[in-house]
């Protein structure tokens, strides 16, 4: 008898301040950071109180499985609850068959590669078949759900500004290594950008692209940055910046520190006033999404073991 299931993949986060330090060796593989670093993050994460990512990831589960009538499981990559145990969870529940869809629309090898290896090697021992999602950076249904944040946000910055309002769009920046190696990553965000700027006329000539959130390890990281785009918009006057990260499916650090603090400080020490789009979070559309990608799956998988 087959029992499938799905599995949503996320970078993870650390449950308290005291986690940090042990979360960051999982996220540089051990590799030893210096103490002002692990201070600066622990700095960060107490600013925000802590990263909602986890819990909202399970909610998104949940209601991704009350969609499909399906159980739906979660696995972190640098925190509990680690995928390692997932999958032993999901061994220990008879799944025969898994869907895996990572929280990052995107593919890079530097996140989604990652993921995959981290799959694939803890599988590799479970009794149950898995497909991958490589990518869904261009799902209807996820272009439908960030435009719907798009419209809502943008439209109360215009009414504040009294003018129509230039709009950022955002994704993680990622070492410039990666994509000189030929990595899509940077092709794939500007299609959502596109795509999503497409769907609301007024933005059409209105619209800019940056990365965010660079590493603090050595070598480049890809741009333009947040910062170097808020600067240009100062130079020219510019009063008002609406900001939509199209790389991120919930609230977490990138959002709350990196947006709503550190970019909206920077803004407004030029003048400018930040604001930006809610997160996809509950989006109905966007857990939508997550479940129409888990069914087309499931039923080419259907097919082709009839």
């Amino acid at each position: 008898m087959t029992k499938p299931a799905i599995l949503l993949l996320a970078h993870g986060t650390p449950n308290s301040i005291e986690d940090v330090p042990e979360y960051l060796a999982n996220v540089t593989s051990g590799r030893t950071l210096s103490p002002e670093v692990v201070e600066e993050i622990k700095r960060r994460y107490s600013l925000i109180g802590r990263s909602p990512l986890t819990e909202i990831t399970m909610q998104q589960a949940a209601l991704v499985s009350r969609e499909l009538g399906l159980p739906v499981y979660v696995g972190m990559r640098n925190w509990k609850p680690y995928i390692c145990d997932t999958v032993l969870q999901m061994t220990a529940d008879g799944i025969t068959h898994a869907v895996c869809i990572c929280l990052a629309p995107q593919n890079s090898r530097t996140s989604v590669g990652l993921y995959r290896r981290a799959v694939i090697g803890e599988t590799g021992k479970a009794p149950f078949t898995v497909d991958f999602v490589p990518e869904w950076h261009a799902e209807p249904l996820l272009i439908r759900a960030f435009s719907e944040r798009l419209r809502d946000g943008w439209s109360s910055a215009c009414l504040e500004a009294n003018a129509p309002v230039p709009v950022l769009f955002t994704a993680h920046s990622v070492p410039v290594r990666t994509i000189e190696a030929g990595d899509d990553y940077e092709r794939q965000t500007r299609e959502t950008a596109e795509l999503v700027a497409a769907t609301v006329p007024e933005v059409s000539g209105r619209w800019l692209f940056a990365f965010q959130s660079q590493g603090m390890s050595c070598g480049e990281w890809l741009g333009p940055s947040v910062e170097s785009v808020i600067e240009e918009l100062a130079a020219a006057d510019q009063k008002y910046l609406f900001v939509q990260p199209i790389g991120f499916v919930c609230d977490h650090v990138e959002i709350l520190y990196d947006v709503d603090i550190a970019f909206k400080k920077c803004a407004a020490e030029r003048g400018i006033t930040l604001t930006r789009a809610e997160s996809l979070n509950d989006s109905v559309l966007f857990i939508r999404a997550v479940a129409q990608l888990a069914r087309t799956r499931l039923a080419a998988w259907a097919q082709s073991s009839s």
